[in-house]
């Protein structure tokens, strides 16, 4: 998976993470949307998405 696709994942989990926040969401869709993007994108790095989102706050 080159670099873009890996960005383009972050931001999708970016996005779906604002969308659960909003009132009127289908939460049990979105939420099975980020284990999704989450699983894709372990089996591509070998890291958590979660963590590296962290490691990029800090920096």
């Amino acid at each position: 998976m080159k670099n873009s696709e890996l960005k383009k994942l972050v931001s999708q989990y970016k996005e779906i993470i604002n969308r659960q926040k909003k009132k009127h969401t289908d939460i049990k869709k979105l939420s099975e949307k980020l284990k999704e993007i989450e699983h894709r994108y372990f089996h591509e790095t070998g890291r958590t998405l979660k963590s590296d989102l962290k490691e990029f706050k800090e920096n």
